[in-house]
Formats: C-alpha cells, structure tokens, sequence
C-alpha cells in the first residue's frame, strides 16, 4: 500500500503543479497557508480548467486514445489463489525429473544383482559318447556335479549386492536434495523477476497518466514542451524497464520448468511473494543435523561398507571351493575272438559293462589366492574412508558458510525495511511535497522517483537473497528435500 501510495504521489503532484502554477512562489515552511492559498487560487481557475482536467482524470482508470494500453503480463503469471509454491513444484520435480528417475531406477538395478546374489548355483550335467573308428566298441557317459560354494561364498554376494543397493539408495537421495535446492533457487529467481515486472507496470501505468495530464497542459499553452519531453522520457524509460523484467520473467519461467520436468508448453502460475518469515535452527543442530542426515554422507558411508563387503568376497573366493559329481557309463566291449561258453559252445567276445563314478573336485587355492581382487578392494577402502572423512569436513564447512550467509542476508534485509525502502519513501513523499510547493522542480522529482525505482529493484534482489540464503541452509543441512521442513 505504502508503494502504490508513492506512485499515486507523482502522478497528484503533476496534477497539482500544472493546475496551480502560482504555487512556485510558495515556501516550505509555510506549508499550511500556502496550501490554503493554493487552494483559493485552484477554485478560481476551476471554471477554466474543470473540463480539460475532468477528461484526464477519468482517463487514469481508462486510458486516453492516444495511449497505448499497458500490458499486464505479471498477471499471467501469478495467481495467489490457485498458484504453485516452492514445496508443490519441489513435489513436482522429484516426480517428474527425468533424471531423478533414471536414478532411480539404478536402484531398482541393484535389487535385480540382490536377486541374482541370493540364488544359488545351477548344477552341471555333461554327457558324452565314444566308438571305436575300426570295432564296434562304444562308451556312453552321463554325468552331473554340483558346486557347493564353500566358505559363505554366496552369503559374501548376497552382502555386497545389499550394500550397492545402499549406495544407490542414497546416491539417489542426494540427487534429491540437489534437484530441490535448485527448484527452489529457480523459484526465487522467477520470483523476484516478476515482483519487478509488477512494480515496473504499475509505474507505466501512472507515468503514462501523467504523461496523459503534461500532454494536456501542453496543448492549453500553460506548460512548456520541455516537460512534456521529460515525462515522455521517463514513460519510455519505464516501458523500457518493463520489457526488460518481462525477459527475464519469461526465461525464469522455462529455467524453472526445465528444472521440474515440466514441458514448455504447460501452463505454470506461481502462487505469490518471498516468504521471509522462516528461520533455521541453530548452526550446532543444522551441523549435527547434516552430518546425520546429509544423502551425500550416507552415500560414502556406504560405499565404505560396500568397499568392506567386497573385501570380504575376495577373501572367500580365494579359499578352497569343492563340488561333487557322479557319472554314469555305459561300456559295450568286445574282442575279434569266439570262446567258448558253459556249454562249449562258441560265441563272440562282446559284452556290456555298467560303471557308476561318485566324488569331489576341489579348487585348491595354491597359486592363485585371489591377492590381486583383495588388493583392489583394500585400495578401495581406503579411497571410501578418505571420501567419507572429507565429506563429512565439507558438510561442516558448507552448513557454516550457509548459515553465515543467511545471517548477512537477515541483517541486510532488516537494514532494507527499516533503513533503506521506509527511508526512501519518506524522501520521495518529501520531494513530492516540496515539488507541489514550488521548492524543487520536475527533473528533482523524476530523479528521485528514480532512486527509488533502484531501491525498490535493490530490495526486490534482497529478499531474493534471503530467500536463497534459506534455500542453501537447506541444501546444506539435509533437508532441501523435503517439503518445508527447513522452515
């Protein structure tokens, strides 16, 4: 209200100036019997300046014909009622992320190598047959076998598959929490490029009002052409302005839905302001916190149990393994020779003989014991303990930065609202008056209207920043993943 109050301010003190033009001889300090004075001298050229002055009145509602419309392209992208927040396009995009659920489906991978882990292993049939090239000798052998696994070779499978099943668990977690930051980080860029669009189209609006009353003066003879041009000017300028945050409004925008997973084309409205009402939790709770829960943490965590578990597996797959198997054969033998049989009586010697085989086969570790696998996967332990440990120094650095940040950006806003904004708008209200008075001219007006259009813009960035400073609070800590907790 204080702002539209200010705006409304230029576009009065215009009206004011151009319909007393006897106020410049009016001094400050008497500002009350000057206003009288200004107020007699009004109702004497009321006569004369009723009609013109009535017509521009009602054309600031309805613009005049000669006066482009203002276009309200902010409307299309608000709607406080039915808009979208930070925590529904957050929700959005941990749907909608091609990325994201590409990620997760490699953990759907590791439960299929869970899967695979845990069965056990097929057993081995062989079968073969021989004949004699110059006899008709024949050998026909059946055999099976079956590997054991010794040692809890399958248990160290089943283990190390579980802990990738952790690592991309999480690793998908943290792309999460990645993925909501910068949601966010784009919501508040979208944000304030469209609270700037908003004030730069109210400001069109009653500049070319203004404009609307000088044009008006101009052409009654009581105002020089100079003024005209220098409002002209500043409608220009403003319009100017309003392009430029309509840009950068609309490429906010298709930033934004990029980062969602939303197409192009679909309708998006945001719901409304920066909510600056939030507060983190102590740093010592965001460092404990993050150290806790941070997805990143959790993933080297376990890729230093997965690193564990692989150690393990290249230990037992470098002791004795076994399996046992039993053949069947079948041997049809015989000599090119008769004997002769119980009866004396002569018969060929061919005969069919049935042999059955049972043992073990065992694997003796006595060359290869598996050093180089168990050699790679105490190497990389290591590596996974020294990315754990300087993660963790990371996290603590990141919450501290984050939350320092978001303390210079409390007080720089504090100073905004209290000492800066309020300020400027108490100087402008002042200019304003002092303009009416006849003290200051149109070009101190303008050049001060201006100021504060950089202050409004300024303070537009600064809430922006406190945002954001929140939004890295969150991501730091853990918790930019889930929706509204790190208020």
């Amino acid at each position: 209200m204080k702002l539209q109050n200010i705006l409304d301010g230029f576009a009065v003190a215009v009206i004011v100036a151009l319909v007393a033009p006897g106020a410049a001889s009016c001094s400050f300090t008497a500002f009350g019997q000057q206003q009288e004075q200004a107020s007699q001298r009004d109702n004497e050229q009321q006569g004369n300046e009723q009609g013109w002055l009535g017509i521009v009145v009602r054309n600031r509602q309805a613009q005049s014909a000669g006066t482009p419309v203002t276009p309200q392209f902010s409307a299309d992208l608000l709607d406080s009622a039915n808009g979208l927040t930070a925590d529904d396009l957050v929700r959005y995009a941990l749907s909608h992320n091609g990325e994201l659920i590409a990620a997760r489906q490699m953990i759907a991978e590791a439960r299929g190598r869970l899967r695979q882990a845990g069965l056990k292993a097929n057993p081995l049939i062989e079968s073969n047959y021989q004949h004699g090239i110059t006899t008709t000798d024949n050998n026909t052998v059946v055999g099976a076998e079956l590997p054991l696994e010794l040692g809890g070779r399958r248990n160290a499978r089943v283990n190390v598959a579980q802990r990738e099943i952790d690592v991309r668990t999480a690793e998908a977690a943290d792309f999460e929490r990645r993925l909501a930051a910068e949601v966010r980080t784009k919501y508040a860029e979208a944000i304030a490029a469209i609270r700037n669009l908003k004030f730069t189209e109210d400001l069109l609006v009653l500049t070319r009002d203004s404009y609307s009353l000088v044009e008006a003066r101009v052409a009654r003879g009581k105002s020089a052409p100079l003024e005209q041009n220098v409002v002209l000017v500043e409608v220009n300028r403003t319009d100017a302005l309003r392009i430029g945050f309509e840009s950068k409004s609309t490429a906010a925008m298709f930033e934004l839905k990029k980062a969602t997973g939303m197409p192009a084309e679909e309708s998006l409205k945001l719901k409304g302001d920066f909510e600056v009402d939030r507060q983190p939790p102590p740093l010592n709770d965001l460092i404990r916190d993050a150290l806790t829960r941070r997805a990143d943490l959790t993933a080297a965590r376990a890729a230093e149990e997965l690193a564990k578990a692989q150690i393990e597996q290249a230990q037992i797959e470098g002791k004795i393994d076994a399996s046992i198997f039993a053949n069947y054969m079948r041997q049809n033998m015989g000599f090119p020779v008769r004997g002769f049989d119980d009866s004396g009586a002569l018969f060929p010697v061919q005969d069919v003989f049935h042999y059955a085989t049972f043992g073990v086969r065992l694997t003796l570790p006595v060359r290869n014991k598996n050093q180089g696998n168990i050699e790679a996967a105490q190497a990389l332990l290591e590596a996974a303990r020294s990315r754990r440990g300087f993660g963790e120094l990371l996290v603590r650095n990141e919450v501290t930065a984050a939350y320092a940040r978001f303390q210079r950006a409390r007080a720089a806003l504090t100073v905004y609202r209290e000492g800066v904004r309020n300020q400027a708008q108490s100087n402008l209200e002042v200019i304003k008056q002092t303009y009416n008075l006849g003290q200051k001219s149109l070009l101190d007006y303008i050049s001060e209207q201006r100021r504060f259009i950089d202050i409004e813009t300024g303070y537009t960035e600064a809430l922006k920043e406190y945002f954001e400073s929140l939004v890295e609070v969150g991501r730091a800590s853990g918790t930019a993943a889930n929706s509204g907790e790190e208020r």
